[in-house]
């Protein structure tokens, strides 16, 4: 160690011989050559090295390497040398000092944790050692504990750094007293230290701070079903950099429902529709809202507040009857009371208990009935006096305990049957409440209404329908520009003059009797589009008149195949198509087919009528 005492024990040195150890041969002397410092001395017999001198100083001089020498003859002989390396060990014999008196340090508002700045010692002794590290000290100056210092490690410094928030606008300079020592006890030969002791001067940077809330969370109440507009509450913050005047906006960061707007200047909060008491978007009885609250500092900051408004309930539902419809015995006394209840929309304290009574005005209604409180939601219906059997509507009041009161008034529709054993009713005898079942004649004749205006939508229909058909028939024989009259009479006279004039008879259009339809072989498939209410067609049918006879006539077939529901849709309208088989002529163009039977006679198409002399003038030249 430094500062060891003289004649302290450091090493001892060894040697051997291979002389005989009975002679002078192997007698040996120790020494130090070099270096001839004087700071050691060996004993030459044992080889014992000591210190030889105090002040022994680590930071002087750390390693000692000596030069030993042994021989043998005592000390005349032969000799050796080796090195003795000896290392001074360090003590705290050195105080810790700061390198300057005073330290100037800025740090910025606002700022937790953040490090100020660097305070600057040496020490002399073994740097890492515990002798070497510092420990710093706040001694005066900040008696809130805002401050607080740590050792480097690595550099011995004194880290300064900030254990609270600063705030410019209440305190912008400090001035802070510091002490350093050693983690070590310092030995007590070691001299004092001259700065022990320094002066740091801490300036705290005005920067721009975001507003604050000072009621975060606030809770409000709102009325149930307070109209859009209301007034909620006036939400504002604070802004802490009062040397700089700024302005602050609001906004709505979260609203899930959009019940709200704040108006940006103000921080007046408002309703934007009737806030309901039941709704998904209330936990636990609570709507919460996030408004933000913005500066126009450089950079600008937000403060976001939460708002949490309660919406209170208020008696705005009547109750109402559960039953409007019963049945009690005509006998007082006999039979069990017509039970009633009542419900409301409303929480306690504006829904039960109920009072229940009825309607007043009528002298005769409170000599007949009685209507009793069972609990708190039921009341019992009583008669004090014997009434004939039938339907009786009772006004029930039913009122709420809420503040003011509601109360609704509504028809109670009782039946009185006779009493049978034990006070039931007879076997058949019916609750005619069930025809009412506590509609109001308003209702009936909306009911009522309905179904008579359902029954003329569909006469309506049924109306168009048919003259949609009756047009559709007379459709079919308006748009040809021939007359129907005219050919078929004519057709028959004339017989078209071809081969295929035998193969169809006109005799069946004058006696259908003669020629009954032929007798289907199976049973006919009825056709879809036959209504159920006609039936076959009936034979024989009347023959026409006269020429001006034969459009009803053709009319009544087409009416007879439409109803008929055992043939296919073409039976009777469209027998006339046929013309036999082997005709040369494919249609009646044949007509003009030839312009070779130049001996032909044509005026008889003067016979036909004015629409066909034409035809008659251009064949007959």
């Amino acid at each position: 160690m430094e500062g060891a005492e003289p004649g302290t024990l450091v090493m001892t040195a060894e040697a051997t011989d291979a002389d005989d150890p009975n002679t002078d041969n192997a007698v040996l002397r120790f020494s130090i050559l070099e270096p001839a410092t004087g700071a050691f001395h060996i004993n030459e017999t044992t080889g014992e090295i000591r210190t030889a001198q105090a002040g022994l100083d680590r930071e002087a001089v750390a390693v000692y390497n000596l030069t030993l020498q042994v021989a043998d003859m005592s000390g005349d002989g032969l000799t050796t040398t080796a090195a003795a390396v000896i290392h001074v060990d360090d003590i705290n014999d050195n105080p810790p000092e700061f390198t300057e008196d005073e330290f100037s340090l800025e740090v910025a508002e606002g700022a937790r944790g953040a490090e100020v700045g660097r305070v600057l010692v040496h020490d002399n002794d073994l740097p890492g050692s515990p002798n070497w590290l510092a420990r710093f000290t706040i001694l005066e100056g900040d008696p809130e504990g805002v401050f607080a210092i740590r050792t480097d490690p690595r550099t011995n410094d004194g880290v300064l750094s900030t254990a609270k928030a600063l705030d410019h606008e209440v305190r912008d300079r400090f001035e802070l007293t510091v002490s350093v020592q050693n983690q070590q006890v310092l030995d007590p030969t070691a001299p004092q230290s001259a700065r022990a002791l320094a002066t740091v001067h801490v300036h705290v940077r005005d920067v721009n701070e975001a507003p604050v809330f000072p009621e975060n969370p606030r809770l409000v109440s709102v009325a149930e079903g307070a109209p859009p507009g209301t007034e909620v509450t006036v939400y504002r913050a604070s802004d802490p950099d009062i040397r700089q005047p700024q302005a602050l906006s609001y906004s709505l960061a979260y609203d899930p429902a959009a019940w709200l707007r704040v108006e940006p200047g103000s921080g007046r909060v408002l309703t934007t529709r009737e806030l309901p008491r039941l709704s998904a978007f209330l936990q636990g009885g609570l709507y919460t809202a996030l408004v933000l609250a913005s500066d126009d500092g450089e950079p600008p900051l937000t403060a976001t507040g939460t708002l949490s408004i309660e919406i209170w309930e208020v008696n705005d539902h009547a109750p109402v009857l559960t039953l409007l419809a019963g049945i009690v015995c005509s006998q007082p006394g006999r039979g069990r009371p017509l039970l009633l209840s009542a419900t409301d929309e409303d929480l306690s304290p504006h829904a039960e208990p109920f009072n229940f009574s009825l309607g007043h005005g009528d002298p005769q209604l409170a000599r007949n009935w009685t209507l009793g409180r069972v609990n708190k939601t039921h009341a019992a219906l009583r008669l004090l006096a014997e009434v004939p059997e039938g339907l009786y509507v009772l006004p029930v009041l039913v009122r709420d305990s809420g503040i003011p009161p509601q109360e609704r008034k509504q028809a109670l529709n009782v039946s009185v049957c006779l009493c049978g054993d034990g006070g039931a009713c007879w076997d058949g005898t019916t609750a005619a409440s069930a025809v009412g079942a506590g509609l109001s004649f308003e209702a009936l004749m909306i009911v009522l209404g309905t179904i008579i205006l359902l029954l003329l939508l569909v006469l309506l229909a049924a109306v168009g329908e048919r003259c949609r058909r009756r047009a559709l028939r007379k459709g079919l024989l308006a748009g040809s520009q021939d007359d129907l009259r005219d050919n078929i009479l004519n057709y028959d006279e004339q017989g078209g003059g071809e081969e295929d004039q035998n193969a169809y008879d006109l005799n069946q259009l004058r006696h259908p009797e003669l020629f009954p339809p032929p007798s289907p072989r199976g049973k006919q498939p009825l056709r879809r589009d036959a209504p159920y209410s006609y039936g076959s067609p009936p034979y024989p049918r009347r023959l026409p008149a006269g020429p001006s006879d034969i459009e009803d006539f053709i009319n009544e077939g087409l009416d007879a195949a439409d109803s008929d529901p055992s043939v296919p849709p073409y039976d009777t309208a469209l027998i006339y198509d046929y013309e036999g088989s082997g005709s040369v002529a494919g249609t009646l163009s044949s007509i003009v087919s030839s312009l070779e039977d130049g001996d032909q006679d044509y005026d008889y198409l003067n016979e036909w009528g004015p629409r066909f002399r034409r035809l008659a003038d251009l064949y007959g030249q």
